[in-house]
């Protein structure tokens, strides 16, 4: 029996995975068989155990099969100083215990919204890319991360950005094989003309094109350079792969061009392991807590119904019913069902709205 953890977090999350947790009870009665568990993550966790990365919820994921996260983090916990007792090091937490090193960010335009986009529709319209973020290395991670008295009133903070050849070699790989599953072109983005790491970077991605991946097209691209392209001509891209930093970055500019963040789901993926064959994998939406409408209901359910629909695929296997999924999303907002959030001034649903329109296309299709 396939399981899942679900882990709502803070803020909407609660919300979105209530609407999620709906399409898993619909693929279960089709006979999908989906067993979950519910676990505490970020702030929530803080708030009930004293740590954003509960022990508990450590062994639930350990037992399972793949994880849902709807997102951490909001204004309430803003005042806690300790950096390992914030929401987001659950989150931070859960990717390194893991390893989760590849973090899949889909930036994919459905018809139905290109208008609701800040460019031109010619230039959205069919987007269809995908943002590959190496995820346990690069400055988030490297050490030393400080904020030390220097004397004289002045403080200097340290944060260290480090990459070995083993990290860049195997997210290069998985842009690689990703790119031979879709139009056969990866962008590899890095700050090469001022930073030592992305020297490295460059170097072990064109060593690892040339074991065996000849077949797809490599270009090379500065960071700051890509930014500027995904806003002047975003279809050019297929993969772009990148480091954690800048991946963030890059992927949230990716997301804004679909016309709201509420739309994306991400996929974050460990080495499959050899024993099990299974490979670890935490799907979350690219959005954050959202806690200015946190409570209310109206918040947009697409991004986590969807990361759900990754691990149909990815986890699990079920490209069918994947693809079903998708549709049915296209077809809810081909009918004109909006959230708020994509309305563009028009009418609007309520988060169990825009569920119910995703079911009923679902429904339909199956």
């Amino acid at each position: 029996m396939p399981s899942l953890l679900l882990l709502a977090g803070d803020g909407i999350g609660p919300e979105i995975m209530a609407a999620t947790k709906r399409v898993i009870e619909f693929f279960n009665a089709k006979g999908a068989g989906f067993d979950t568990v519910e676990g505490l993550v970020g702030g929530c966790a803080y708030d009930a155990e004293g740590t954003p990365f509960p022990k508990s919820t450590v062994e639930k994921a350990e037992a399972a099969d793949a994880m849902l996260l709807a997102c951490v983090g909001g204004p309430k916990w803003d005042d806690i100083k300790e950096y390992d007792m914030r929401p987001e090091a659950g989150l931070l937490g859960l990717r390194k215990h893991f390893e989760l090193f590849a973090n899949i960010r889909p930036a994919i335009s459905y018809p139905a919204l290109a208008d609701s986009s800040s460019l031109k529709r010619e230039v959205v319209e069919g987007l269809d890319i995908i943002i590959l973020r190496e995820l346990t290395g690069g400055v988030y991670f490297g050490e030393p991360k400080t904020i030390e008295d220097i004397g004289n009133g002045q403080k200097r903070a340290i944060d260290t950005q480090v990459y070995d050849t083993y990290e860049i070699e195997r997210i290069a790989r998985a842009a690689f094989d990703l790119a031979r599953a879709r139009r056969g072109k990866v962008t590899s983005m890095e700050k090469r003309n001022v930073m030592k790491s992305g020297i490295l970077w460059r170097e072990v991605v064109e060593a690892t094109h040339r074991q065996g991946y000849e077949d797809v097209t490599l270009d090379h691209m500065l960071a700051d350079a890509g930014a500027m392209q995904l806003v002047r001509d975003p279809k050019q891209f297929d993969v772009v792969v990148t480091d954690n930093l800048f991946g963030d970055m890059l992927s949230d500019i990716a997301a804004q061009l679909t016309g709201s963040l509420g739309m994306l789901p991400s996929a974050s993926l460990g080495a499959v392991d050899e024993k099990t064959g299974r490979r670890r994998a935490l799907y979350e939406p690219v959005h954050g807590s959202a806690p200015d409408i946190a409570g209310q209901g109206i918040a947009n359910p697409i991004a986590m119904i969807t990361s759900f629909g990754m691990a149909l695929k990815y986890s699990f296997g079920m490209i069918a019913e994947a693809d079903a999924l998708d549709a049915a999303i296209a077809d809810a907002l081909a009918d004109g069902i909006r959230t708020a959030d994509i309305a563009m001034g028009g009418p609007s649903v309520d988060t169990m709205g825009m569920t119910d329109a995703i079911l009923a296309k679902l429904e339909a299709r199956l």
